[in-house]
């Protein structure tokens, strides 16, 4: 893939005839236009209010998820939805800060802003989640929409490795333990709000693997604070912004990729459609 500085990245206003992909800078008229630039696509970045760390700010994962997709939508045009911070964060309520909405809310407020996009004609939804809490339920939820007929589709972007940075970024990485507010994130919020990274309180609070439960051939949900209570998992998360600046490029390129690719293709619509007409019937053959 071409590599983009983010210095020659053009100003969102200047892209793609002048008009904004953030939604909520759209005037209504505009809004109409973004909907036929788009080819339809909707990019949902999600994160989650919770604590990062002692170093890191609560909507860490919203600045992150945020910024690739504006990153990405800079390289090939597509709406970019609010900041998102609707989801699973029950493993946090122990500690200051985390919002954790029920399970009953969290399924409905994604599901009727799918519906609500649907209904103005974003009707292929991109959902770039930037926290790992959320996986399990973005799965399902992605799943869950064989359950009855759509006129939409909802893709969960799925990052892979990028060939095209991740030298560099391996070159740059000391952590041998980078997990919940860690080197990457560390590095990424030192690039997108540097002014909002406590550099001094790093170390204040121990990011090791506490290892204070064993269950032989089980899963269970405390298994987050019987490792990690201190809702940190790291052994090193110094800010490098380089490092941060290439994570955002290497994730936002793949997600300009997957625009791109719904934009011109309707191929998981025509199976979604396909799948929910002989599921009606299925003796029908």
């Amino acid at each position: 893939m071409l590599f983009l500085p983010t210095a020659v990245l053009l100003p969102q206003q200047a892209t793609q005839s002048g008009i904004p992909f953030k939604m909520e800078e759209l005037t209504s008229p505009q809004f109409v236009k973004a909907v036929e630039l788009s080819g339809g696509v909707c990019v949902i970045p999600l994160g989650i209010i919770e604590k990062h760390g002692p170093h890191l700010p609560l909507g860490t994962d919203l600045f992150e998820s945020r910024e690739a997709a504006t990153t990405a939508a800079k390289k090939e045009y597509a709406v970019v939805y609010p900041p998102y911070f609707v989801g699973q964060i029950f493993e946090a309520r122990h500690q200051p800060g985390a919002v954790a909405y029920s399970n009953e809310l969290m399924w409905k407020m994604l599901e009727e802003t799918c519906n609500e996009l649907s209904r103005n004609g974003l009707k292929k939804i991109i959902l770039v989640n930037g926290h790992g809490g959320n996986s399990s339920f973005l799965q399902y939820f992605c799943q869950s929409q064989l359950a009855a007929r759509k006129d939409y589709i909802v893709v969960l972007f799925q990052e892979r490795t990028n060939p095209a940075y991740s030298k560099e970024i391996e070159s740059l990485k000391k952590a041998k333990l980078d997990g919940h507010a860690g080197e990457e994130e560390t590095a990424m919020m030192s690039y997108i709000r540097p002014d909002l990274v406590d550099v001094q309180a790093i170390t204040s609070q121990s990011g090791a693997d506490q290892k204070r439960l064993n269950v032989p051939f089980g899963y269970t949900g405390i298994w987050w604070y019987a490792k990690y209570p201190n809702h940190y998992a790291s052994d090193f998360a110094q800010p490098n912004k380089r490092l941060g600046e290439l994570l955002i490029l290497s994730w936002s390129d793949q997600i300009a990729e997957l625009i791109k690719y719904l934009k011109n293709n309707n191929t998981i619509k025509e199976l979604q459609d396909e799948f929910a007409k002989q599921a009606e019937n299925p003796l029908k053959k």
